[in-house]
């Protein structure tokens, strides 16, 4: 990320919100005239432009940090040293990999067959097709971009606790909730009274996700100038991402993950009313519905949709000042009441009765369960009449609420 175009961003940004709040002034005794008004208008839009190019390169700059030790290298199941751990042989053998999806694998040379053959795997355990149809794992490269991009497009998965298992097998965890049990004082010569623990169990499966199929011409797959490397796995990513990110925040929990507006409590329900609306005294009873032991942890933040954070950009406290501050510098994130805050719009959008916030630490509220391994499955005989290539990719994943005390939610008033 360029740091220097970021922090041209957030000067402008601040300098937008500086004349923004010297129209506003004038508001206190007085109507704003047309000119004014207008101009007003135009700084809005302009400050909205401005504070989403900024979130786009945050984002990016998050992209960075993606833990990529966990990723596991292409292997057959061979002894070490065919286990990709080597440079130079993942490198060659991401070109055989490349090679083999461009060209088929009659076209490629008899060292990267064999490079292929040593990663050849079944569907079903850690494989990326079956046979000639596909049957290659698929090389690091190609998992990252495809992981990095289904993280990017949900911003709360990058707020959770992730689990990461090289298998699909259900994961159970056990719970316990002992807040309501508290120390008693003892007297003297006096026995001590008992207060068991209460033991639960939860399980996290391995849902699977498709991006569905995409078909590409093999005229466009034999073109060189065309970056199949970066635009493949950004496609089947960006599509498994938009799935999961609606999951991990509305999902049922019934054959698919438990979203945080599922599992998760209301801590604040607003007026009833006709439009969904929202007040200042609301944000604040929402935060406070949440312990100080999770408020003050250094994780609790904001999680909703765009459109919510436009409701939000307008609010104003007591003294007339907006609850929404922009980004300060580079390396401060912007805030609502002094708390940041991830956009997601997998959240519910604001409506009368919608859950469209939650606020808390998800790191202890939520518990996501990935499988580490994306696969890649290629057909390229079954559309041959059509000189095309099919690909799909899959991801399996899981997540539900762990500490449901670790965040709450707002819900707007229903209809009047």
């Amino acid at each position: 990320m360029s740091t220097v175009a970021l922090q041209r961003l957030i000067d402008e940004q601040n300098t937008i919100w500086n004349r923004m709040q010297e129209l506003r002034r004038g508001m206190d005794d007085r109507d704003l005239t047309a000119e004014e008004r207008q101009n007003w208008d135009e700084a809005e839009a302009r400050l909205t432009v401005v504070s989403s190019d900024i979130e786009r390169l945050q984002r990016a700059a998050q992209l960075d940090t993606v833990d990529r030790s966990q990723v596991i290298v292409a292997g057959g199941g061979q002894d070490g040293d065919q286990r990709g751990n080597d440079a130079d042989r993942q490198e060659r053998y991401s070109e055989a990999f490349y090679g083999f999806i461009r060209r088929g694998l009659d076209r490629l040379t008899p060292e990267q067959r064999e490079l292929l053959a040593a990663n050849f795997g079944e569907v079903r355990a850690q494989g990326v097709g079956v046979d000639s149809a596909g049957g290659y794992l698929v090389p690091e490269g190609f998992r990252n971009k495809m992981t990095e991009t289904l993280v990017a497009f949900g911003g709360l998965m990058g707020q959770v606790s992730e689990i990461v298992t090289g298998t699909g097998n259900d994961l159970p965890w056990p719970t316990n909730d002992d807040t309501a049990n508290i120390g008693a004082i003892l007297g003297e010569n006096t026995q001590i009274s008992e207060q068991d623990l209460t033991i639960g169990q939860r399980k996290l499966g391995a849902h699977i996700y498709t991006s569905k199929l995409v078909r590409v011409s093999l005229a466009l797959l034999q073109d060189n100038q065309f970056n199949l490397e970066a635009w493949l796995p950004t496609k089947l990513g960006t599509r498994i991402g938009r799935a999961v990110a609606a999951h991990l925040c509305t999902g049922t929990g019934v054959g698919q993950p438990e979203g945080i507006t599922v599992g998760g409590t209301v801590g604040k329900t607003g007026a009833v009313s006709a439009t969904a609306v929202i007040t200042y005294d609301d944000t604040i009873d929402l935060e406070h519905s949440v312990n100080s032991a999770y408020r003050e942890g250094g994780n609790a933040k904001y999680v909703f949709a765009d459109s919510m954070l436009k409701l939000l950009r307008k609010l104003k406290d007591g003294e007339g000042r907006p609850i929404w501050v922009p980004v300060p510098t580079a390396g401060f994130p912007a805030t609502i009441n002094g708390w940041s805050y991830t956009v997601d719009d997998g959240m519910p959008a604001p409506a009368p009765g919608a859950k469209s916030i939650a606020f808390g630490d998800f790191r202890q509220g939520y518990v996501a369960r990935r499988v580490l391994d994306v696969q890649l499955q290629i057909l390229r005989e079954r559309y041959a009449d059509y000189l095309q290539v099919g690909f799909h990719g899959f991801a399996r994943l899981d997540g539900r609420v762990d500490d449901a005390a670790a965040f709450r939610l707002f819900q707007h008033g229903a209809a009047s």
